[in-house]
């Protein structure tokens, strides 16, 4: 873990070297300045040495600005280091997780890796900025404090090695105990960011089914736990102030009254008043340490739960890479699916498809029907390598799927999903993500072959119009299309619908299919859909139930050879609904 998160240190190495070298001066500084205290109050005060108070007091005020200065200097050098750890680590996790297939990302939910890539990096930050400067100056302050106090003391500094390893064991038993319920509090984050997520992306279908109170309890109930979990954390922190108070304070007692008692015995022979005041001093400069010591402790126990989320991001490795010699040309549009089994858990007794033998000549229109959960989407997400099947191959362009490059596959098979999503930005920028280079003229013949050129050209500002997050001002129609316009724009030799155009009239349904049949003919097109309508006219169609092909051929001779087709089309036809039926 601190090997890998170490690497997101690169770039601010050196503030983050700087950051504990100038600590080191200010400590030296602040270590010194009681022990030269010492001899201003011995050889000047008490002597009326009026040159060696001059002398001493101009010395310690040089010492206490150098001190300022440093550590000034070490807390600017911790600050940019810190930010710029925090600013690589976001990095980091968001281009790893643009790595991930589908199957990495369903292992993480969304409001998962939202709070990893905020609150548990906000915490590590945190804790990386105390590491590079309060834990350099804490340890070494208390060790050149307990040397100090030998120097000055002798013996009586022998109070601190009875007094350190309890406190230490202290707060190993707190770390310890603390940690497993920072563990499960981040998880409750996560929850809570989930429902609040759910309840802003779904705002119309709450308030449309007046669920807001049921909503509330949801926010509630994970709110409460969130609460009782850092409550019962924080008790148990608390726990280090009265313990390392307890423990200071009490060497503090024990140092006065053995070395007044020095002093009266031997008559400031063994141990001089001054040398006393000293070694109190050290003793307030060790319970300072220790006090810093134990926010330290605590800062860490928090972040190491959050450094352990962040690397299981980082150390994730894709389900689906490059093969070592990829093939970077997809010569046609031809697809073969040989013995297809796949699995979203890879566990064969849980198949989303089974046994699925197909082939797709170049070109060709397919339809592809079949109820919620039949393996019509799983199927084409096989296509562009968006999951690996379980068992069996896929080919494309006669090669099998795993031999090309990613980025040449996925640029040559595009897919307009069930789930229409448009980016903040204008119209022309959405659709600069199917060609980067794409011209004014090849966006226009786009939206004209996706029937959206009237509503765009309608608009104030045409191509140029703004599109607010996930295009909340367009309808469902509109952004169909907008997303198949998307799709075209990359002519790609693959053209996959999945039930895209669900939200269209069936006037504007039959004109893209048109479109797409007369502009794009050696594009080899695939249509998901729930209406029949919409994929009679294909030149195959296949049925799905269940993860398998029960069904294969043109309308007509589905009409006679599968019952599942007949009866869809007949219900649709008299009025009824297929997810009903």
């Amino acid at each position: 873990m601190i090997k890998r998160l170490s690497k997101c240190v690169k770039g601010y190495t050196l503030n983050a070297i700087l950051s504990p070298l100038f600590v080191m001066v200010e400590v030296v500084m602040d270590i010194l300045i009681p022990f030269v205290m010492n001899f201003l109050l011995k050889d000047g005060v008490e002597k009326n040495n009026t040159k060696l108070i001059l002398i001493y007091g101009g010395l310690l005020a040089l010492m206490a600005l150098t001190a300022l200065l440093f550590g000034a200097l070490s807390g600017v050098q911790a600050s940019k280091a810190s930010c710029g750890f925090a600013k690589n680590v976001r990095r980091d996790m968001y281009y790893k997780v643009q790595e991930y297939s589908f199957s990495n990302v369903d292992k993480f939910s969304p409001s998962s890796i939202i709070t990893r890539m905020t609150t548990d990096v906000t915490f590590v930050q945190n804790s990386f900025q105390m590491i590079i400067r309060v834990a350099i100056r804490c340890p070494l302050m208390l060790i050149f404090a307990l040397l100090m106090s030998w120097i000055v003391g002798g013996s009586l500094a022998l109070v601190y090695v009875i007094v350190i390893p309890v406190l230490v064991c202290g707060l190993l038993l707190i770390f310890k105990f603390a940690h497993k319920i920072f563990k499960r509090l981040f998880k409750r984050y996560d929850k809570l960011n989930c429902v609040v997520e759910e309840n802003i992306r779904a705002m119309r279908v709450v308030k449309s089914n007046v669920r807001e109170e049921h909503e509330t309890d949801k926010f509630e109930e994970t709110s409460n736990l969130i609460f009782k979990e850092f409550s019962k954390a924080q008790k148990i922190i608390a726990l280090n102030s009265p313990l390392m108070q307890l423990a200071t304070y009490a060497a503090i007692i024990i140092i006065a009254y053995f070395g007044a008692e020095l002093i009266v015995s031997t008559g400031e022979t063994a141990l001089l008043k001054t040398e006393l005041q000293t070694l109190i001093t050290y003793t307030s400069q060790i319970l300072m340490s220790l006090m810093m010591l134990s926010m330290v402790f605590t800062t860490i126990i928090i972040s190491r739960a959050s450094a352990e989320r962040i690397c299981e991001i980082l150390n994730e490795e894709s389900d689906i890479k490059n093969p070592e010699k990829p093939c970077y040309s997809l010569s046609s549009g031809e697809i073969e699916l040989k013995g297809v089994n796949f699995s979203y858990s890879n566990n064969l007794e849980k198949l989303a498809l089974k046994n699925v033998n197909l082939k797709i000549e170049s070109g060709e229109t397919v339809g592809i029907l079949g109820g919620t959960g039949s393996g019509k989407s799983s199927l084409v997400n096989l296509l562009p390598r968006l999951y690996d099947t379980t068992e069996g191959r896929v080919l494309v362009g006669g090669k099998d799927v795993r031999e090309y490059d990613l980025e040449t596959l996925r640029k040559s098979v595009a897919m307009v999903l069930q789930k229409n999503v448009l980016f903040s930005g204008t119209v022309k920028e959405n659709l600069l993500w199917g060609k980067e280079d794409a011209t004014d003229e090849e966006i226009n013949e786009a939206l004209r072959l996706a029937c959206a050129d009237e509503f765009v050209h309608a608009l104030e500002q045409g191509i140029n119009s703004r599109v607010e997050q996930g295009g909340a001002n367009f309808s469902g129609g509109q952004k169909q299309r907008l997303c198949i316009a998307r799709a075209l724009i990359a002519k790609p030799k693959i053209l996959i619908l999945d039930d895209s155009t669900s939200a269209v009239d069936m006037n504007t349904d039959l004109k893209i299919r048109r479109a797409f049949k007369e502009t794009i003919p050696e594009t080899t097109k695939i249509i998901i859909a729930q209406r029949v309508a919409s994929v009679m006219d294909c030149d195959k169609i296949v049925v799905m139930d269940g993860g398998k092909i029960v069904g294969l051929g043109s309308h007509d001779e589905l009409l006679e050879s599968c019952n599942i087709y007949s009866e869809v089309y007949n219900s649709q036809l008299g009025g009824g609904d297929f997810d009903e039926d």
